[in-house]
């Protein structure tokens, strides 16, 4: 049996948050990619509309890129 932890940001309240904002759009991405998804996946149009503005951790990012948009010459 594989047991899965969700990493809950305890630091911010979520019932005071737009959550239709595109900050809130940026910043759940980021928690996710960066701290741990738990069982929830990745929206790619999301991922794909926001790109330019997130701030992932390097190798990471490098590797989303590269199953985004393959090798780039």
């Amino acid at each position: 049996m594989v047991e899965y932890s969700i990493m809950y940001n305890w630091s911010s309240d979520l019932k005071k948050v737009n959550k239709k904002s595109e900050r809130f759009a940026i910043w759940s991405l980021e928690q996710g990619i960066n701290f741990g998804l738990g069982r929830e996946k990745l929206e790619e149009a999301k991922l794909r509309k926001y790109w330019d503005k997130l701030d992932l951790d390097p190798k990471r990012k490098m590797f989303l890129e590269f199953l985004l948009w393959g090798i780039q010459s």
